[in-house]
């Protein structure tokens, strides 16, 4: 113990005299640099011996010397002014952190006491809902001392009518004014003679001659044949290239105007699109779309909904429920739990409280890219259709053309009809599995059932819109398959991309696959 405790005392005395020896040292050194009686002490005695060189470069060894010692203590009080900012940084945050903490549990503690109030339902006199029904139906005399409820309903004393969301009520104002518009409908004179080349000429010449709107064949050819495969266009580019006037103009051409709904960034979940049942009220809060799905039902017509700024708001969340039901197979399935339970009173075409989402419903959303929106995610890409609409049209001279009455399932038929006559080749369709197989090796990306199962039912209808097989093709794979390549790491494909050029070259034929190239190659720019 004692040779321990002696070598302790040497090492530590070591230790410190060193410490000791460096700061005394710097002290010093500093002490020096600022004694210039010294300094100029000692050049006097060599500057007898100086030519003009040693008293140039005398002057260049004190100025960089103090240099030197300038910079070093520049440095130290950036260093200390960014260290003080960061901790006051991470202070701030805390403090946030701790304010959102209370904020949360006073919004909590709110919706608590909303959902006390209202399963309370007591009006201001202190008597609940089911006494005042009770009251009434007794025809008891302390009813007529009750006139407003807490929520603002009243109890009529001449008639005996009890008004405090009565299942006799209407609930559903605007869908209920709708069963009244139908009640004597008589439905248009449809056109039943266009094929689905003509329809689609037929709308680029409406949007030049009667408003000035121009857009390449091509934009329409993939509108039309996008909405057979799937129910939702996603229109997306620069702002001003005419996204939104494309579907508003379509439901001019089928004089039945197009519903818009302005996206909110607070959007969060279904009730922004249908509504939501205020419980106060006992009436259900209705928008537009989901009058116009409603109204849908009634009639034949193609109706169009627009979701202008789709991706202002993510669109996983607010049109969730929307995407999962329009991928069932089975139309009849095809339902939106609105209410729980029915009403005698509720619109004719809710049963049970449940909306039939009709098949004659086409939804095109708009979205632009940049900083103000979110990233529209694979769930909603795989299932829709998408445009990209990147510059203007040309200007170009078109007949003046009048709108269409043609009926949503006139449409339907010419969709059937182009399935039949312009199926997919078993060539293509060999080139295809064999272009899968090859992504999958290079890529480990798969092509899927749903993308194969949409490609299948656009391309005879492109075909029929006056396009051909390869562009339906070509297109699909761009925008549905090799879009995925983006979530890759771009430095390690970059060769393996040129292969692929090549490959697709030799199924299909060189060049052909304009918009997969052009795709993979700028995604090769990128890279550089």
């Amino acid at each position: 113990m004692d040779a321990f405790l002696t070598w302790f005392f040497d090492f530590m005395t070591d230790f410190l005299q060193a410490i000791w020896k460096g700061v005394s040292g710097l002290f010093r050194a500093v002490s020096f640099l600022f004694n210039f009686k010294s300094i100029f002490n000692q050049l006097a005695n060599y500057k007898s011996n100086f030519n003009v060189l040693g008293w140039a470069l005398c002057i260049l060894v004190i100025l960089l010397t103090y240099g030197i010692v300038v910079a070093l203590v520049f440095l130290i009080v950036i260093a200390a002014r960014k260290y003080i900012r960061f901790r006051k940084t991470l202070v701030g945050n805390e403090d946030l952190l701790e304010e959102i903490a209370d904020l949360h549990r006073d919004v909590v503690r709110l919706n608590a006491e909303k959902e006390r109030i209202i399963n309370m339902k007591i009006d201001p006199t202190g008597v609940t809902y089911d006494q005042l029904r009770d009251m009434f139906e007794a025809n008891r005399p302390e009813v007529e001392t009750v006139t407003q409820t807490a929520a603002g309903e009243t109890v009529a004393e001449d008639d005996k009518t009890l008004s405090i969301g009565s299942p006799d009520e209407k609930r559903f104002f605007r869908l209920s004014a709708v069963d009244d518009k139908y009640t004597y409908y008589v439905a248009p004179e449809y056109d039943r003679t266009m094929s689905l080349e003509q329809i689609c000429d037929d709308i680029r010449n409406f949007a030049c001659s009667r408003s000035n709107l121009y857009y390449e064949i091509k934009t329409i050819r993939l509108m039309i044949a996008g909405l057979a495969s799937t129910k939702l266009i996603l229109l997306q580019g620069i702002s001003g290239t005419g996204k939104t006037s494309l579907p508003y103009m379509l439901g001019k051409y089928f004089q039945n105007d197009a519903t818009i709904a302005s996206v909110q960034p607070s959007w969060r979940d279904r009730t922004e699109l249908f509504g939501y049942f205020n419980e106060f009220t006992k009436k259900f809060n209705e928008t537009e779309v989901l009058k116009r799905i409603y109204e849908a039902s009634y009639n034949d017509d193609i109706n169009v909904i627009i979701l202008d700024e789709m991706n202002i708001a993510r669109v996983e969340y607010y049109f969730a429920e929307m995407l999962s039901i329009l991928e069932m197979p089975n139309p009849e399935e095809w339902k939106i739990e609105l209410v729980p339970a029915s009403w005698p009173s509720d619109p004719a075409h809710l049963p049970d409280g449940k909306l039939q989402i009709p098949q004659n419903v086409w939804y095109i959303g708009t979205a632009n890219n940049d900083d103000s929106t979110f990233a529209v995610s694979d769930k909603v890409y795989d299932r829709a259709l998408v445009i990209n609409l990147d510059s203007k049209g040309m200007p170009f001279s078109a007949p003046d053309t009048k709108p269409k009455f043609i009926s949503y399932s006139y449409v339907e038929e010419l969709y059937a009809k182009a399935a039949e006559e312009h199926p997919v080749s078993a060539k293509t369709l060999e080139n295809i599995s064999k272009l899968d197989l090859y992504v999958i090796e290079k890529f480990r990306i798969a092509f899927g059932n749903r993308i194969m199962k949409q490609l299948q039912i656009f391309v005879p209808v492109y075909i029929a819109c006056g396009g051909t097989e390869i562009e339906g093709i070509d297109y699909i794979l761009a925008t549905k398959v090799f879009r995925k390549f983006e979530g890759l790491n771009l430095s390690l494909i970059r060769d393996e991309i040129r292969g692929l050029i090549l490959f697709m070259d030799s199924l299909f034929g060189k060049g052909e696959m304009k918009e997969c190239i052009e795709y993979l190659q700028r995604l090769q720019k990128s890279m550089y």
